[in-house]
């Protein structure tokens, strides 16, 4: 199903595009990626809408069968990439875990600005971004997932995220469905 409709107050959560993650290997061009979610931040912060910067510093603890790539990161990791041109009014989300909503203050900061409806980009699609999805739908927010604006390190993993788990949450189409459905609401 395509992307139908954004609510009055949509924001914008950009998952995870950090200097040592866009470095990884992915299976869709990085550069795509961030150029995409940089197009999607401008038109949102052009009309006033909010637009959170989420990167990641650490891993939860516990065990896996799969070890995490990394628990301590180097200096300047968790950077966001300077093509996101941060802003001061831009929301900072530092996570540990996946998900963006986990021992965070994104759940209160959006219910307080009246967002209802968030537009998830970012990397990886099946982890920070999926997660991230997860836990809007399941704390009342409408969802919407640009999907040509968000990548993984896995191709099985970015179809499986894609094809069977995001239609489940919210609604989904291309950066250029958002910017026409943005350009819409002002014409």
């Amino acid at each position: 199903m395509a992307v139908t409709t954004l609510d009055r107050k949509t924001a914008l959560i950009v998952i995870d595009l950090q200097k040592g993650i866009v470095a990884l290997p992915a299976v869709h061009p990085m550069g795509d990626v961030v150029q995409r979610a940089c197009t999607l931040a401008d038109a949102f912060r052009g009309r006033g809408l909010p637009v959170v910067l989420v990167n990641v510093a650490g891993a939860p603890p516990g065990r896996t069968e799969q070890a995490p790539r990394m628990r301590e990161f180097p200096s300047g990791w968790a950077d966001l990439v300077p093509e996101l041109q941060q802003r001061p009014a831009d929301h900072i989300v530092t996570k540990r875990t996946a998900g963006a909503f986990v021992n965070t203050d994104l759940e209160a900061w959006l219910k307080g600005e009246g967002v209802t409806q968030v537009v998830i980009v970012g990397v990886s699609t099946s982890m920070g971004v999926e997660a991230t999805a997860r836990h809007a739908r399941d704390l009342g927010f409408n969802v919407t997932l640009a999907l040509d604006a968000m990548t993984d390190m896995s191709l099985d993993a970015h179809a499986n995220s894609i094809v069977h788990i995001f239609p489940r949450l919210g609604e989904t189409g291309t950066t250029r469905d958002i910017l026409d459905l943005l350009a819409r609401r002002n014409a």
